[in-house]
């Protein structure tokens, strides 16, 4: 075979000078193809999701009510408001709230929002405070344990039958031994956060363990043989002082008590009288000073069986550290602004006390 024979045989050809370059043009396009496809994918992670037209933008219309659950997390959350129309895209909110570090703040709770939001409208009502204002239960100084049990029914979907049984049967709720399972007085007055998903059991044990804190704090254990009494004797004079006048007399209130039951002279406490009555005046006439109860501080000397309220961390303290003086009576001489005046002479308390009446008078015109 000639040489021009063997180089026009079958597979025979020479190599083509251009095969190389062929290589490297569809190489090249295969590297381009990929890194667009690279690029396209990256922005989609990003978004969280492709472009839509449908996507909700701006403040939102009307009103959604959303329950977020404790130990709900930052997905859970968004697929609850996607599911409920706040949002159209779950995964642009879950975007959004994570480089917001205000995010890890949103509690659980009732919120209140508004429909198709966009995701960073909806992140911004979730962190307002307006949104979960029917989320919160706020228990005001000296509350009586019935009057708890309804601010409670009011702020939840619990029934009151649930709080009466939880209170009957108190040994779940975590009283300090020393209550004896008597929870008068030892649901705290605080403001508490409500998920929704609470039990009756579970929201008066937050309020035991609160007041079990503010114990802690004020040193209530350590400090009663201070004052010459065990913490639940305590308790009740801050209770007293808690009912009976505004924060700035609470020491010397404390005070008048002590030297009463010091001289063994009966407390002489309307607001004693109205809990065995289950009223609020403490403005009482004869016949109700005569009530026949334990409670009554007319008719017996001493502190009354147990708290009437419950009382905060002010009166507490004051109960613990009284004011130094030698007063045995005290009258609120004007019920409008609290004004209240102090004596250790009778005569000049009987003075307190037409000065109440005319006051009262004129504020009853």
């Amino acid at each position: 075979m000639s040489q021009l024979e063997s180089m026009l045989s079958p597979g025979k050809l020479p190599p083509s000078r251009h095969r190389r370059s062929w290589a490297k043009w569809i190489a090249g396009l295969v590297t381009v193809a990929l890194a667009v496809a690279m690029i396209g994918y990256s922005v989609t992670l990003l978004r969280g999701s492709p472009a839509s037209e449908e996507e909700f933008s701006g403040s939102g219309v009307g009103e959604v009510v959303v329950i977020i659950e404790r130990g709900d997390t930052l997905t859970r959350i968004a697929r609850k408001l996607e599911d409920a129309g706040v949002i159209s895209s779950a995964d642009t909110f879950i975007n959004v709230a994570t480089v917001d570090e205000r995010s890890a703040t949103i509690g659980p709770g009732k919120y209140t929002l508004r429909g198709q939001m966009g995701a960073i409208e909806a992140l911004d009502l979730l962190l307002d405070p307006v949104a979960r204002k029917d989320s919160r239960l706020v228990l005001p100084e000296g509350l009586r344990m019935n009057q708890t049990v309804e601010a409670s029914v009011a702020a939840t979907d619990i029934p009151r039958a649930d709080f009466e049984k939880a209170l009957a049967e108190p040994g779940d709720l975590g009283l300090p031994a020393w209550a004896r399972n008597r929870p008068e007085g030892f649901l705290f007055p605080a403001t508490y956060d409500i998920a929704g998903d609470e039990s009756a059991v579970a929201l008066l044990k937050s309020f035991v363990s609160r007041f079990n804190q503010a114990s802690a704090e004020v040193g209530l254990e350590e400090r009663a043989p201070d004052v010459g009494l065990k913490p639940y004797k305590v308790l009740t004079v801050a209770s007293i002082v808690q009912a009976e006048v505004s924060p700035a007399d609470f020491a010397k209130a404390a005070r008048v008590i002590y030297n009463r039951l010091d001289q063994g002279m009966p407390l002489q406490m309307d607001s004693t009288v109205a809990y065995a009555l289950g009223i609020n005046d403490i403005r009482l006439n004869e016949e109700q000073l005569a009530t026949s109860s334990p409670y009554n501080t007319y008719e017996n000397k001493g502190l009354p069986p147990g708290p009437i309220n419950s009382p905060g961390e002010a009166a507490m303290e004051a109960a613990l550290d009284p004011a130094e003086g030698d007063w045995l009576y005290f009258v609120t001489v004007n019920p409008a602004t609290g004004e209240t005046k102090f004596t250790a002479d009778y005569q000049e308390f009987l003075e307190f006390k037409r000065e109440f009446q005319s006051t009262l008078a004129e504020l009853e015109e």
